[in-house]
């Protein structure tokens, strides 16, 4: 698939591009593995909502972008440097801004308690406007390269120990354990899981699993150096910036590339000790 939804790429603004970027992206699985043992059970939207989400706020973007102002003081909020914040609170803005139609925000970041002991952290509980269902939300942005045969099992994040069986089991083991928060009654969990992945490089794009989002853009990696790529801050991991941010590479380092003209990502990781290309 070349014809891909990516309104994200039309705004000025770096902020912007990453907060469109985060309502307008699909999922990358676009089901639940068949593999995946569920015990608590979990959805994710389809691309088509997301989609729509994006259509919906549109005008609201077309004015940040003129002036991201309120998007910049919001985020002023945050004080770490990690994506996954990031991400979150991009996420915050948007469910708690009054464009946004169609979800009203209870709370982000509920602590659920019994007995003095924490049980665990609930990311957003929201109403659906439209069902009046109280939804919890769990979000995640997640980067994971595929290995082997590309099933479940082997889809691994920068950090090893993060791959996306893990990630899955916990959101079914772990997050989304909760029947109530705040004393409503949980009727619906759903699971965002937005960033990218990475296949080997040259791999056989016909026998791919069906879980897998194609309607989302996929990158490739490799231990090799490619041609017409430069290395992307790690801000732009969410979205590039309008302006190329650095020199087409010549001296190459474990991160992401991109190749504005086809649009490619890459992710370069050196090769294994004892392993010569």
């Amino acid at each position: 698939m070349t014809d891909y939804f990516e309104p994200w790429l039309k705004y000025k603004h770096p902020i912007v591009r990453q907060l469109a970027f985060c309502i307008a992206s699909p999922n990358i699985i676009q089901h639940l593995p068949d593999e995946l043992e569920i015990k608590n059970r979990f959805e994710v939207h389809d691309t088509g909502f997301w989609q729509q989400q994006y259509i919906d706020f549109q005008t609201r973007l077309d004015q940040l972008d003129h002036d991201p102002t309120p998007l910049i003081e919001f985020l002023q909020q945050l004080k770490s440097t990690r994506l996954g914040l990031r991400f979150e609170y991009l996420f915050w803005f948007w469910l708690q801004d009054e464009a946004n139609q169609h979800y009203q925000l209870i709370q982000h970041s509920i602590q659920i308690i019994e007995a003095k002991n924490t049980l665990g952290e609930i990311d957003f509980l929201v109403r659906n406007q439209a069902t009046k269902q109280i939804e919890h939300w769990e979000v995640a942005l997640k980067y994971y390269l595929g290995e082997s045969n590309l099933q479940l099992m082997h889809w691994y994040g920068l950090n090893r120990s993060d791959t996306l069986l893990r990630k899955l089991n916990h959101f079914s083991k772990k997050q989304f354990q909760f029947t109530q928060a705040l004393d409503f009654k949980i009727e619906k969990r759903l699971a965002i899981m937005k960033g990218q992945l990475y296949l080997p490089n040259l791999a056989d794009l016909t026998v791919l699993p069906s879980w897998i989002n194609t309607q989302h853009r996929l990158g490739q990696w490799g231990h090799h150096i490619e041609t017409g790529y430069y290395r992307l801050q790690r801000h732009e991991w969410i979205c590039p910036d309008l302006e190329q941010s650095s020199p087409v590479a010549q001296w190459w380092c474990n991160g992401l590339y991109h190749n504005t003209s086809t649009l490619q990502f890459y992710m370069y990781r050196q090769a294994p000790s004892g392993i010569f290309f």
